[in-house]
């Protein structure tokens, strides 16, 4: 999949761009808060529908602006050009359309145009709440998982149902109650066994990373945690239904799942010094652009690399600059402060390049 072109209207803090990027290396350099990441956030939006910092749509919208739009221009693996373009009025809900097409649902986008984004935001994976954890799983299954994100949705439905019977002072009727129980036991098993199977491809990957980035003796391990796995998820969802009621939420499903992660056998959050902490960070969603490589319906995916380099001793940066400026990866675009990083990349690289300037929200 390679980005040929994206035209941006009062998107966040840029009013107005029209680029045109190389299939292979495309380079954002500029100052912290000029504009870099909300370019990447763009090209983000298109493949998710959505910002990857801003959960309300009217919020990347330029504050001085009554609308955006974002368009792009891609070229598929089949060598088929696609158009994707996303607008909004201030007020009014989106339009998302594919070669002028509107969706009727835009969860039948996901995954058409898979994608990685790597961001210092990333760290809340280690040091966030385990919702963090699975939206990482939940990014990447649905990229190749076309069934996924609708039986997550499901899934969520009837969690919220049931959620509200248990904040009624009275009690609530039972034959519901049982119907959202045994829905969620169904469509959270799916999940969880889907979730499961993702984890389990993934690790082989994601220490080969962490060693060859961290080029050190340091084991990495990541381990699936779920209510799934001490039985049937009805039983257990049913066998706390007394104390749910108490509480006025449900405290066991999928939606408590998490990921243990790692360092040396101890929790990484306690253990992992800021290297470490960036070097596993970013091995995980490297590891994840990988598998999605290879499953996402065999279609190369896009790789964001937000100010990466932060943080990290010279090793470690030179065995990522290794491994960016290699075979294995497509259509990149990456940011910096730090035009030495950026040369470094440039000057490894025999592929096509275009470097671009960011000042104040302009791109040159």
């Amino acid at each position: 999949m390679r980005l040929n072109k994206l035209s941006i209207i009062h998107y966040k803090n840029i009013e107005a761009a029209t680029l045109h990027f190389s299939p292979k290396l495309n380079c954002f350099i500029g100052q912290n808060g000029v504009g870099k990441t909300n370019l990447l956030d763009a090209i983000y939006y298109l493949s998710f529908c959505r910002s990857a910092f801003n959960p309300k749509d009217s919020e990347v919208m330029n504050h001085a602006a009554d609308f955006f739009v974002i368009e792009g221009d891609y070229t598929n693996d089949n060598n088929e050009n696609e158009q994707i373009y996303a607008s909004m009025k201030r007020g009014s809900k989106k339009h998302f359309k594919r070669n002028k097409k509107e969706y009727k649902k835009l969860s039948e986008h996901i995954g058409l145009f898979p994608l990685t984004f790597i961001s210092p935001a990333d760290n809340s994976l280690i040091d966030g709440g385990s919702e963090e954890r699975r939206r990482l799983m939940d990014v990447v299954v649905s990229q190749y998982d076309r069934r996924y994100i609708d039986t997550l949705i499901k899934y969520n439905k009837a969690l919220q149902q049931r959620n509200m019977l248990l904040k009624q002072e009275t009690e609530p009727d039972e034959t519901l109650m049982e119907l959202l129980e045994m829905q969620m036991a169904e469509y959270g098993e799916e999940i969880f066994q889907k979730r499961n199977a993702f984890i389990e491809k993934l690790l082989p990957i994601f220490k080969e990373l962490y060693q060859t980035i961290a080029q050190g003796s340091e084991e990495v391990a990541l381990e699936y945690c779920s209510h799934c796995q001490r039985g049937p998820l009805l039983d257990i969802i049913q066998r706390d239904r007394a104390k749910d009621r108490i509480m006025g939420y449900s405290l066991h499903g999928i939606h408590k799942d998490d990921l243990k992660m790692t360092l040396s056998g101890y929790p990484m959050k306690r253990e992992g010094s800021q290297g470490q902490t960036k070097t596993f960070v970013l091995a995980l969603k490297l590891a994840q652009y990988r598998f999605l490589h290879l499953t996402a319906d065999k279609n190369c995916p896009l790789l964001l690399l937000d100010d990466i380099f932060d943080k990290l001793d010279a090793t470690r940066v030179e065995q990522i600059i290794n491994l960016v400026s290699g075979e294995n990866f497509g259509q990149i675009f990456i940011t910096d402060t730090n035009r030495e990083h950026l040369d470094k990349i440039l000057l490894k690289t025999t592929s096509d390049y275009k470097l671009f300037v960011v000042e104040n929200g302009e791109v040159k």
